[in-house]
Formats: structure tokens, sequence, C-alpha cells
């Protein structure tokens, strides 16, 4: 698109829907060799016999342009099973069209088989022309809880219904009971990585379990690390994003936004995009950053971009 292009590979963390459109117009930039995209694992979940990995595969969706409309799933699927399963008495109350089954049973043999997650989604996605690197944030589970069930759970059987009066970012099986560590191929993005860019996903269930695994290693990284504010127009647009921050105590702002990631990492930002006004110290790039088209998400893209590298020491 004209920007002149520094060494060195683009990485940004997604979780939901936000942090995915802004990795599809990523791509349109820098194209598929020099773009990875770190996805939150923590709403995995095991159902009908699957290996379900929701964020990882709504972002190799939209990479692909087959997301559906609807904004999670394959474009065009059916629900047959889901239907039959309904017929039979089950309880069904998390949906996966038939092609979207598939693919996650696809995944579970490549599982039990002995294939990590990421070499399993770098396979599936693959086989749908994905060129671009799509990269679980571990290769152990860390699963996140919101008042102690799992998060697809909270979400989808309860609606996101608050008072949220508990939130687990991670649980681990492990001997220490802290985070697992990241791929060797996360290691590599990020080694590799001219800059860092936090999608505009939800700070506190999509990209606080990527960073509680890989945050540490980002404060004080060559690299500029950049967030771009889901709130848009002072209003969050998909998702519970406000009832969780205001579990941690900000507001539903880029000044929230900013605040809470400080609070997780003292000195993680190197900037952060928004359509509000600068941030202080902060620096801040203040843009229209509704996703709403391919030229929109394109454009936010590679003004992301353009920030970030300004940035660079």
């Amino acid at each position: 698109m004209g920007l002149a292009r520094s060494r060195g590979g683009v990485v940004v963390l997604a979780g939901g829907t936000g942090g995915a459109k802004l990795a599809r117009g990523m791509l349109d930039v820098v194209g598929p060799d020099e773009l990875s995209v770190i996805a939150n694992t923590g709403d995995d979940i095991e159902i009908y016999g699957a290996s379900v990995s929701p964020d990882p595969d709504l972002i190799t969706f939209w990479l692909a342009d087959l997301i559906d409309e609807r904004g999670w799933g394959l474009r065009g699927d059916t629900f047959a099973v889901m239907d039959g399963l309904r017929q039979l008495g089950a309880d069904v109350w998390f949906s996966l069209g038939d092609r979207d089954l598939a693919w996650c049973l696809e995944r579970k043999r490549m599982l039990d088989a002995g294939m990590t997650p990421t070499r399993a989604l770098a396979e599936l996605a693959s086989r749908i022309g994905v060129g671009a690197r799509v990269l679980p944030m571990s290769d152990q589970p860390w699963r996140t809880r919101v008042n102690g069930m799992g998060l697809q759970e909270f979400l989808i059987r309860e609606r996101g219904q608050g008072p949220i009066s508990e939130l687990q970012l991670g649980q681990s099986t492990g001997p220490d009971h802290g985070p697992p560590p990241p791929s060797p191929e996360v290691r590599e993005a990020l080694t590799a990585a001219r800059v860092v860019i936090i999608g505009p996903s939800n700070p506190a269930i999509s990209i606080a379990p990527i960073l509680s695994v890989i945050g540490d290693a980002l404060v004080g990284a060559a690299a500029p690390v950049v967030a771009v504010s889901p709130v848009v127009g002072g209003q969050i647009l998909k998702g519970p994003t406000d009832a969780f921050l205001e579990f941690f105590g900000v507001a539903a702002s880029a000044e929230g936004v900013a605040a809470f990631y400080e609070s997780r990492h003292t000195g993680l930002l190197d900037g952060i995009v928004s359509d509000e006004a600068p941030l202080g110290a902060l620096p801040g790039l203040t843009i229209d950053t509704l996703l709403a088209d391919p030229s929109a998400r394109a454009h936010v893209a590679e003004q992301v971009l353009a920030f970030a590298e300004s940035l660079r020491g």
C-alpha cells in the first residue's frame, strides 16, 4: 500500500472480532510472509468429541475471507449435526456448524496423533489458503474461568450476564500453577518482530491471557508495543468488555484500557491508538478506528503500523 517497510515481522495480539479484523487489514498491508498473529487460547473447549479453539479459528477464518456474516464460524455453514443432537435430547448450548465441527474434529485427530496445537492449526490453515501465521499463545492449556465456569459457558450459556464476581486468567495443572511457556513459534515471532500491535479485542479476557504468557517478554523488548483501543465513539461495539474492565476498576475508555495494560505489566506500552484525544505522556495516535469494511481495515492497519514504526528507537 505504498508504506516503506523496515526489516522484521509484524506481530498482532488478537482474541475476538476486533483483533481479527485488524489482523485481516494488516494482511493487506504487509502480506502473509510478514504477519504473525498470536491468538488467545483461554476460551478453548473440548466438546462433541472435538477440540475447539474459538479465537485462533475466528482469526484464521477472517484471514481466509471465510468468516460468516454472523461474526463467527464459516460462511454458509449448515447445522445438521447440532439439529440432530437436539432431536436426540442433547443439551446443545454451544453451537458449531457442520464444517466448523469437521475442522475441530480434524484438529482433535491431529492432536491425538501427537501434533502440537500450533502445528495442527498451521496445517489446517494451509488447507484453506492462509499464508500468515496464526499462533496459539502456548501449546499448553491455560484456560480462563469466570464466576467459577469456563469462559465459553459464561459467554454463551449464561449470555455474559453479570455481575462478574470472579475472573481467573489461566488455570494450570502444572506443579507451580504458573503460566505455561510460549511455544517456540511464538518466541521466534517475538524475536523477529519489528513491531508488536495489541489488537482491539477485549483487554481482560482476550488480551490479558496472552499477556500472562508473553507479557514479561514484551516489557523492554526492542520492538515497540502499541495497543489499539476497542472503545469506539465512547462505546464497546461487541461483547461484555465494559463489564470486565469494571471488574478491574478501570473505565471503558482508551485511558482505561491503557491503565489496565499498565496494571498488568508496568512499562508494557510504547503507544496507544484510539479515536480519543492523546493520553498524557504516553504517545498516542488519534484516528477513526472503526473497522467497518476491507478498505477501512487496511487503512487503520497502515496507520497503526506507521505509528508503531515511528516509535522504534
